[in-house]
């Protein structure tokens, strides 16, 4: 069994900064890739940021703001957000698509979620 655990949401001030943590844990082969979703209510859930192998790619929104990174000797992901804005406000989703052992495929899987506010 995979989990993905995320950490780090919270409340900040416009301008502010959060860092997300998201945690892959369980029977684990290989990583394909790994990011970060988010979601408001009533509306779509919409990529924010992923890396898979050396590239990374961001949502339009979040460029020169949000940076991804990887440590992937421990399966983890980060998201560090600055210059945080009202409209980041969201449940911000961790996403990775591996597989968990040999032969068996990719699968995709995906974090609870953690809550990020941020007032004006």
């Amino acid at each position: 069994q995979v989990q993905l655990v995320e950490s780090g949401g919270g409340s900040v001030q416009a301008g502010g900064s959060l860092r997300l943590s998201c945690a892959a844990s369980g029977s684990i082969f290989k990583i394909d890739s790994m990011g970060w979703y988010r979601q408001v209510p009533g509306k779509q859930r919409e990529v924010v940021a992923i890396t898979t192998g050396g590239s990374t790619n961001y949502a339009d929104s979040v460029k020169g703001r949000f940076t991804i990174s990887r440590d992937n000797t421990k399966n983890t992901v980060f998201l560090q957000m600055n210059s945080l804005k009202p409209e980041d406000t969201a449940v911000y989703y961790c996403n990775s698509i591996l597989a968990s052992r040999a032969g068996s495929g990719w699968f995709e899987y995906w974090g609870h979620g953690t809550q990020v506010t941020v007032s004006s």
